[in-house]
């Protein structure tokens, strides 16, 4: 396997008013491609801001954001916006879907920006449907959906323009527990049969134990890491 995300002495500062509050201390870290990585950690750990970094959504103050061969922390925003469509598809805790929309329409929303046509577009977006199980959900508004189905139709909205790296922040953390579990049998088959990179924050460790790999970040230090059996 090639290193596909790599930090080198990452520092993150905020400046709060007068004062610099630095959140990520010289953070050296490389994810696999093909991982399934969980990142913990307690509420203002710095773990959200890691993921951000890596994810595009912000840049270091100090040190180096290598992602897909890319060293996203020198490219200025109009570029980086261009990198993370191309590269990066998110899932966050709450689904962000634009209820006037179908599932289908909510998923082909990232496709808007390419040059694909109407017919592929319909297509990707069936095809990713298939994959998370909604195909028969297509023309269902989000307010018509359960709360882990509208979790899968924001997944597939995430996948519909085959990023290179799955980005989840708390994907689980708005679900009851069994709706968490299809949602999380459902990132470990796209790691392990699609092959999929996912990295995910979470604070829960049943739904960490579903990842290859655990590492905990506490005070902005990554403290230790945990392997997994994957299989």
């Amino acid at each position: 396997m090639s290193t596909l995300v790599s930090l080198k002495d990452v520092v993150k500062r905020y400046q709060r008013g007068k004062q610099s509050v630095e959140v990520l201390h010289g953070v050296n870290l490389s994810i696999e491609q093909g991982e399934f990585l969980a990142l913990m950690g307690p509420s203002g750990s710095g773990k959200t801001t890691l993921l951000n970094l890596i994810a595009g959504l912000d840049q270091p103050t100090e040190g180096e954001v290598t992602v897909a061969g890319e060293r996203i922390d020198r490219l200025s925003g109009g570029k980086l916006a261009k990198w993370r469509a191309r590269h990066i598809g998110f899932v966050f805790q709450f689904y962000n879907l634009l209820p006037v929309l179908s599932a289908a329409r909510n998923v082909e929303v990232p496709l808007l920006l390419t040059n694909l046509s109407s017919k592929q577009r319909k297509q990707n977006v069936r095809a990713v449907l298939e994959l998370v199980g909604l195909a028969d959900r297509a023309t269902h508004k989000p307010g018509e959906l359960s709360g882990g189905q509208q979790q899968r139709v924001s997944i597939a909205r995430a996948l519909v323009a085959d990023p290179t790296l799955l980005v989840c922040d708390e994907p689980t953390g708005d679900l009851d527990r069994e709706n968490a579990e299809e949602i999380l049998r459902l990132l470990q088959m796209l790691n392990r049969q699609q092959g999929k990179t996912i990295i995910m924050v979470t604070h829960d460790p049943l739904a960490a134990d579903h990842a290859s790999r655990i590492l905990h970040v506490d005070k902005g230090r990554l403290v230790d890491s945990t392997e997994r059996n994957a299989a």
